[in-house]
């Protein structure tokens, strides 16, 4: 599919689903998408399968609880997915869907202030309508926001993250081509140092070969941003990996590029046994599954900011810790 159109698709959908009051969101969501349309969201919202049940589970009761909601998007794109040898076609959006915080949500306590709730999308188009979506958003965050935070002190910076620096990370207009191979490669590059930690280079070293110096990881409330490639060493990848071990290699549904903008999403990314201890909490000696959705931007031949969204509620869950539920029951 041309992914122009491909574009279009998705903001008539994003336009619709914007536009329907709360209780609405069923009908305005089954106009663009299949029947058997598939999302996969956030714990604890999980695999919904038809417009019906993500209208009833996720858009109604969001907008019931965060009144006069708007799409604030710092980055739109669209591509082929490399994982499937370049046959399917996905659009990826991200940034903050902002509201007046009037009601309960998921047990967290409504402030009626402003409210930032952080997302990012990956939709299938085929046929003229969206097939399957994964929709990944950062309620810790939110949480933290309405003064539940539901985790200790975190490793990096906590802020309501702001877009890339370029100012130019929604691209409606065709891009060359060749921009997004070369967005593609620094991605797969970095993968591919990654791989099971066991590059053998010291950790600032390895990260150096495909990142900037002055390099942002926008990071998951719980563990937040780092700046530099010093910093994230020590704020997360350092102690991420000192965290873990039995780490699989990476496993995607999803990656693609267009300019100098890209991105995955797994489900999951990959699965790694907690002998550590990690944000706070104490080893388990259990495996986990990190569901993950990264975003890039590229700058020259390496990467140069990177958000990131860990459904660390579904992690956390398989630790046998509800941190949904014990942070929602505390003073309610």
């Amino acid at each position: 599919m041309n992914l122009q159109d491909a574009k279009r698709i998705v903001r008539a959908a994003q336009a619709a689903i914007d536009a329907a009051p709360a209780g609405a969101s069923a009908d305005a969501l089954a106009a663009h998408v299949t029947q058997d349309y598939r999302w996969r969201g956030y714990h604890p919202f999980g695999d919904l399968a038809g417009a019906g049940a993500v209208a009833s589970a996720f858009w109604d009761p969001l907008k019931t609880a965060l009144t006069r909601l708007q799409r604030r998007e710092d980055i739109f794109f669209a591509g082929l997915n490399e994982i499937d040898g370049f046959q399917s076609t996905w659009v990826v959006s991200m940034g903050h869907l902002m509201g007046l915080f009037d009601a309960p949500w998921l047990g967290i306590r409504p402030t009626r202030k402003m409210a930032f709730l952080r997302y990012c999308s990956f939709d299938r188009v085929a046929d003229g309508r969206i097939v399957e979506t994964a929709f990944y958003i950062d309620i810790p965050h939110l949480m933290a926001q309405a003064g539940q935070n539901p985790f200790g002190p975190q490793t990096g910076a906590f802020m309501v993250q702001p877009g890339p620096l370029t100012h130019d990370g929604l691209l409606d207009a065709p891009q060359p081509e060749d921009a997004g191979a070369r967005t593609r490669a620094a991605i797969n590059a970095m993968i591919g140092d990654l791989g099971t930690w066991q590059l053998g280079l010291p950790l600032e070293e390895e990260l150096a070969r495909t990142w900037h110096d002055d390099m942002i990881w926008w990071g998951p409330h719980g563990i937040g941003a780092s700046y530099t490639i010093e910093r994230y060493a020590k704020q997360h990848s350092g102690p991420f990996r000192a965290a873990f071990t039995d780490r699989t290699g990476t496993g995607h549904v999803a990656r693609l590029a267009e300019g100098h903008y890209g991105g995955f999403f797994g489900w999951p990314n990959f699965t790694a046994r907690h002998t550590g201890g990690f944000m706070g909490m104490p080893a388990t000696g259990q495996l986990g599954e990190f569901r993950v959705i990264d975003i890039y931007r590229r700058s020259g031949d390496k990467l140069a900011e990177n958000w990131v969204f860990i459904d660390l509620l579904h992690y956390w869950k398989s630790q046998g810790v509800d941190i949904l539920a014990r942070a929602t029951e505390i003073g309610g």
